[in-house]
């Protein structure tokens, strides 16, 4: 199973955030839409990622005044991206050994999606529960 099938499971729109975009709006929008991580996106490329844990190491370096600067002085960069061919248990290890929680979906470099973790970890359980009954199934019938 691909990348593919769990973005077109659930299309949604990706919130996005622009590199001009000041951190104390990025962080309200973090906490208005109750996520954790928002691609940086200009022109549709995907040039970096923001999240909780690069707010956190903002305040820490810089105080408050991290606050009023750019999404592209705080973000990381460059974003980690994955395409949708991609395997899921391939992208869980990306994200594992990176010690990520988001994968931005990109093709021909432009961003067409974000799963995160809990995404790749449900779909995995899903397909092993379904497995599981499919073989209980199996044997109740022989």
């Amino acid at each position: 199973m691909t990348i593919a099938a769990i973005i077109q499971q659930a299309p949604v729109t990706v919130i996005t955030a622009s590199p001009e975009d000041s951190v104390a709006a990025v962080a309200a929008l973090l906490a208005e839409k109750r996520i954790g991580a928002l691609p940086v996106v200009s022109q549709g490329r995907v040039v970096g990622i923001f999240s909780e844990r690069d707010l956190i190491y903002g305040l820490a370096r810089n105080g408050p005044a991290i606050l009023d600067s750019k999404v592209a002085d705080a973000m990381t960069s460059p974003a980690i991206t994955v395409e949708q061919h991609v395997a899921v248990l391939s992208a869980l290890s990306l994200m594992t050994k990176r010690r990520i929680r988001h994968l931005p979906v990109v093709e021909n470099d432009m961003l067409i999606g974000l799963v995160s973790i809990g995404d790749l970890v449900k779909h995995r359980i899903d397909r092993i529960e379904t497995e599981a009954n499919a073989m209980r199934d199996y044997i109740q019938m022989a």
